[in-house]
């Protein structure tokens, strides 16, 4: 699933293609919104929350779509090729005279009142990338259930907006726990650090257009610790990398650097 800083640039190349703009095209390629039109009206603004992506539109409309697991939007220049999947996966086209956004694999696609953002965002904790981004608040509501493990704590979007699977993974690998040391057990002080680093790592790669790079991890090809590093030495102490499953999905840790429950 696409995290939080990828989703922070997909909203920056919406908004750059489509805001100040007038719709030329507009196809909405899902049967409850198949015959809104929306071809005439301006783009006010594209902006993230968390891992949502909201367009607004003149007329008090917001376009809401979320890429899950392989959701896309590709920008194209008006009469480019598309390319991004077969037409069969195409779920929204938007289009002005100058470029044309068309998402593939959307899961989610509504089109909603401006005022209604709320009834499908309002529940997500701070974004990471967004202007209200508070550490304190992430903390308290990790912390609010301190038996959870610390894994499925980061990612549930209630507590904080934007960690995915990679960053879990790299977050507890910097603090040297596991992903299912229960946050109730993290030292004083370590959930406070773990925030202002997570900040910290999607600042650094949200603009970036290859791939995502943790600081230290970068060895020739490696970009980072952990993540998708199974079976392969540990670029701190060797241990060879290891991978479980956990609440439906995967984590990545070292034996060796990391102190805590495994799965």
């Amino acid at each position: 699933m696409p995290e939080g800083d990828t989703v922070w640039l997909t909203a920056r190349k919406l908004h750059d293609a489509l805001a100040g703009r007038t719709l030329t095209v507009s196809d909405l390629r899902v049967p409850r919104f198949a015959t809104a039109d929306l071809t005439g009206r301006d783009v006010l603004d594209v902006r993230s929350r968390g891992k949502h992506l909201l367009t607004r539109i003149e007329g008090g409309l917001t376009l809401h779509s979320h890429l899950r697991m392989d959701g896309s939007w590709r920008v194209f220049a008006a009469g480019e090729r598309w390319r991004g999947g077969p037409g069969h996966q195409i779920r929204a086209v938007l289009g002005n005279t100058e470029h044309t956004a068309v998402g593939y694999r959307l899961p989610v696609l509504e089109l909603l009142r401006t005022q209604d953002e709320e009834r499908v965002v309002g529940h997500l904790g701070p974004d990471l990338l967004g202007p209200d981004w508070d550490p304190g608040t992430a903390v308290r509501n990790l912390l609010a259930d301190p038996v959870r493990p610390l894994g499925e704590a980061l990612l549930d979007q209630r507590n904080l907006a934007g960690i995915g699977n990679v960053y879990k993974s790299e977050l507890a690998f910097l603090a040297r726990v596991t992903p299912w040391l229960p946050i109730g057990e993290l030292p004083d002080g370590v959930a406070e650090r773990l925030m202002a680093t997570a900040q910290r790592l999607l600042e650094e790669n949200k603009n970036r257009f290859d791939r995502r790079t943790i600081p230290g991890a970068r060895r020739t090809d490696q970009h980072l610790f952990v993540y998708g590093r199974e079976g392969r030495p540990c670029l701190r102490c060797g241990t060879l990398i290891r991978r479980a499953g956990q609440d439906d999905r995967v984590s990545y840790w070292c034996p060796g650097c990391q102190s805590g429950p495994t799965t």
